[in-house]
């Protein structure tokens, strides 16, 4: 242990650890922190929430949840294949299905968990099966800037979970530049073998950068690969994108059925802590057969099932979304409005959705740069400084009124003005 005591003494004083806070009370989008460090509590304007259409404090959310504990209890106690699947879960499923356009659905713990059982299901096969061998390798293609669940899920897809040594054939992973598809065409072109079974996965809209995978030319180049298994990660892309929020395909005016006209099988990720008022995930697809297999992956039989008030929260949540889409229409709104009110005041913002990264001068420390913003003028943002370029990640929902951006355009403007002149006069 006393490497990691040195590192983490070596860490705090090159000052790269994260401010903590523990939140105490919440209204809409004011809330009540209290500082780890320090013990001083304040009430802040939330614009680092992931809690995108504003349903986690929706009443029908909370009954719903409420309801699901004093028919279920708050727990399963079991894994789904055993004894742990309540009703709330098949029609959880049924409604992702409904709202992804992909017929069959299969829940998760979290997407870390999605992302791993998807690998072994589909490397892996799940199980060994007596008479049943496979000899086909798999190719995996990569964009650099995927989320950390997708990372962690690829660099794991040489060896089923739960078996340190693996039989299945070779796992060969390739990433491409970020969104580029003339990239991404020339490692297909360069890695792929004439029996592979390739798969494509990315982020539908990136985390840290809010910029959207290109889907079309995507598309476009795994026509030209039969069979071909495209998954799209719609964490920060459901509820966002899209007319009625649905994700990446109906933001390019398109259908999963048309990806399977192409000769390209689509997957899609959903998870339920930005847009579903709640936690899990799951996977989407028209394949009946892939189902079973991510049932009985080592993360679906190895930990419980989804809880039934995070179930209930997500089921209703959905519901919310599908009946009042104008709650996407008023967060693509002041997704709009924010972006361009920080533009006219110079700021840079990478990508076009609610996730809104906004690169500081390279003088200016983002971790003083939230506290400062927080201090003077009541604002919660994010500050990145070790996982990215240096940058402030704010991110917009759909309680946001006119006022409080202005409020944040102002903090943001003082506090830049602030720790510049600081900057230069040092």
């Amino acid at each position: 242990m006393e490497i990691i005591k040195e590192y983490v003494e070596r860490w705090y004083t090159s000052e790269l650890d994260p401010d903590e806070y523990i939140c105490h009370q919440k209204q809409g989008n004011l809330v009540e922190i209290q500082e780890a460090a320090t013990g001083k509590r304040r009430t802040v304007l939330n614009f680092c929430t992931n809690d995108v259409l504003g349903l986690v404090q929706e009443e029908a959310v909370k009954q719903a949840a409420i309801a699901a504990i004093l028919k279920y209890g708050t727990s399963n106690s079991s894994c789904s294949v055993l004894s742990g699947r309540i009703d709330l879960h098949q029609q959880l499923e049924d409604e992702i299905s409904a709202f992804k356009h992909l017929p069959h659905t299969q829940l998760f713990m979290n997407a870390w968990m999605a992302m791993q059982a998807l690998m072994d299901a589909f490397c892996h096969l799940a199980i060994p099966v007596p008479g049943f061998q496979n000899t086909r390798e798999t190719l995996i293609l990569t964009d650099v800037l995927n989320h950390g669940c997708i990372v962690s899920a690829i660099v794991n897809a040489g060896t089923r979970s739960g078996k340190v040594f693996g039989h299945s054939p070779r796992v060969r992973v390739k990433a491409y530049r970020h969104c580029d598809v003339e990239d991404l065409a020339r490692k297909l072109h360069r890695s792929a073998k004439p029996h592979d079974r390739i798969m494509v996965v990315s982020d539908a809209v990136f985390s840290m950068d809010g910029d959207i995978a290109p889907l079309p030319g995507m598309l476009d180049v795994l026509h030209n690969y039969e069979g071909s298994v495209l998954v799209m990660d719609e964490a920060h892309a459901s509820g966002a994108i899209g007319a009625t929020g649905r994700g990446i395909y109906e933001h390019f005016g398109l259908m999963p059925s048309q990806a399977i006209e192409r000769g390209v099988v689509p997957l899609i990720m959903t998870t339920f802590s930005k847009f579903a008022a709640s936690a899990g995930a799951a996977i989407s697809t028209h394949v009946a057969e892939l189902k079973p297999l991510l049932n009985v992956s080592p993360t679906s039989i190895g930990t419980i099932s989804l809880p039934p008030p995070m179930t209930a929260a997500a089921l209703e949540s959905i519901r919310q979304v599908r009946k009042f889409p104008a709650r996407v229409k008023q967060l693509q709104d002041n997704t709009w409005y924010l972006r361009s009110r920080l533009a006219e005041q110079g700021f840079v913002a990478l990508g076009e959705t609610n996730v809104v990264p906004v690169l500081l001068p390279t003088e200016i420390n983002p971790k003083m740069f939230g506290r400062k913003i927080m201090e003077d003028h009541g604002m919660w943002v994010s500050p990145i400084w070790f996982v990215a370029k240096p940058r402030i990640r704010i991110t917009v929902n759909a309680l946001h009124t006119r006022e409080d951006m202005e409020r944040l355009v102002t903090g943001m403007v003082a506090t830049r003005n602030l720790l510049y002149k600081s900057t230069i006069s040092a």
